[in-house]
């Protein structure tokens, strides 16, 4: 994954259900669900678009930030992690996971790679778990 933007997991129930589902496994991870933007609502109120159901889930474990933020404080702008939940044209609900890998390499420090794989191998297990 070291090279991708993100893992992709396609779950088969409907989309409240995934949301849900998502959350409860982040949390398994100890990850919390700080930040939910509503994309659809946002198309819908700033442009009038209507768009598909598409949640911005902004996730964080709090030890792996504090880490993180202790070693190099301009990661803050690259927290918290994102997941994205959306239902595709064909019905199917698409959760994205950011790769803390990616995220942390735009910052020039390698004391991040302990907190980019502990973060990384607890997304991993979030998607085997959302897989099943």
């Amino acid at each position: 994954m070291s090279q991708e933007l993100g893992m992709k997991v396609y779950l088969d129930t409907n989309y409240e259900t995934a949301l849900e589902q998502v959350t409860e496994a982040l949390k398994t991870e100890g990850f919390g669900v700080l930040t939910e933007i509503d994309v659809k609502a946002t198309m819908k109120k700033k442009l009038d678009i209507d768009f598909r159901n598409y949640k911005i889930l902004g996730a964080c474990n709090p030890p792996l930030a504090y880490k993180a933020l202790s070693t190099a404080p301009e990661v803050g702008l690259l927290l918290p992690c994102n997941v994205t939940v959306s239902e595709e044209d064909n019905g199917k609900i698409l959760v994205n996971l950011i790769n803390p890998y990616m995220m942390m390499s735009v910052v020039d420090n390698p004391a991040l790679t302990e907190v980019a794989e502990d973060a990384a191998s607890r997304l991993e297990r979030v998607a085997q778990a959302l897989s099943k």
